[in-house]
């Protein structure tokens, strides 16, 4: 709430956030559901917790995710998070940037993690992102070599 009073806040359930685990399951909320399908600064944005960065051919593919979570739309920009580890690519023409976490990166324990940005050229309404590591005092530039390379 304390957010939403200085921007707008779209919030993704994730697993955990149902009650699975044990967890106790995450309370209604306006600013929370599924998969969120917005429009900012003309583009077309998609939020969810999960989808298939990078693709398994044959198996999951993001057009199957864009039909499944978004109802068939195709957006320009996807963010979603599921592993806790800052990515930014472009696939089939879509942004897919996963942020990271602010307080659990990689899933490891709590700590200080990263959070991520998301630019429109006023122009081109091209869009670029970028990852900041969060820390005593702010947000610092991130070092994508902090944790090696990734497993996939």
């Amino acid at each position: 709430d304390t957010l939403a009073e200085i921007a707008p806040t779209y919030a993704c359930r994730g697993n955990g956030d149902d009650g699975s685990g044990g967890r106790p399951r995450q309370p209604d909320h306006p600013t929370l559901q599924e998969n969120w399908v917005v429009t900012l600064g003309g583009l077309t944005i998609g939020l969810t917790h999960w989808v298939p960065v990078p693709e398994t051919p044959g198996i999951v593919n993001l057009a199957g995710a864009c039909e499944r979570f978004f109802g068939g739309v195709t957006p320009d920009v996807i963010v979603h998070g599921d592993t806790h580890v800052e990515d930014i690519r472009e696939v089939n023409g879509i942004l897919c940037v996963n942020p990271g976490s602010p307080t659990f990166p990689h899933n490891l324990n709590y700590q200080f993690g990263t959070i991520g940005f998301i630019d429109i050229d006023v122009d081109t309404l091209a869009p670029s992102a970028s990852i900041w590591q969060v820390s005593d005092h702010g947000i610092e530039t991130f070092d994508w070599l902090r944790w090696g390379p990734r497993p996939w």
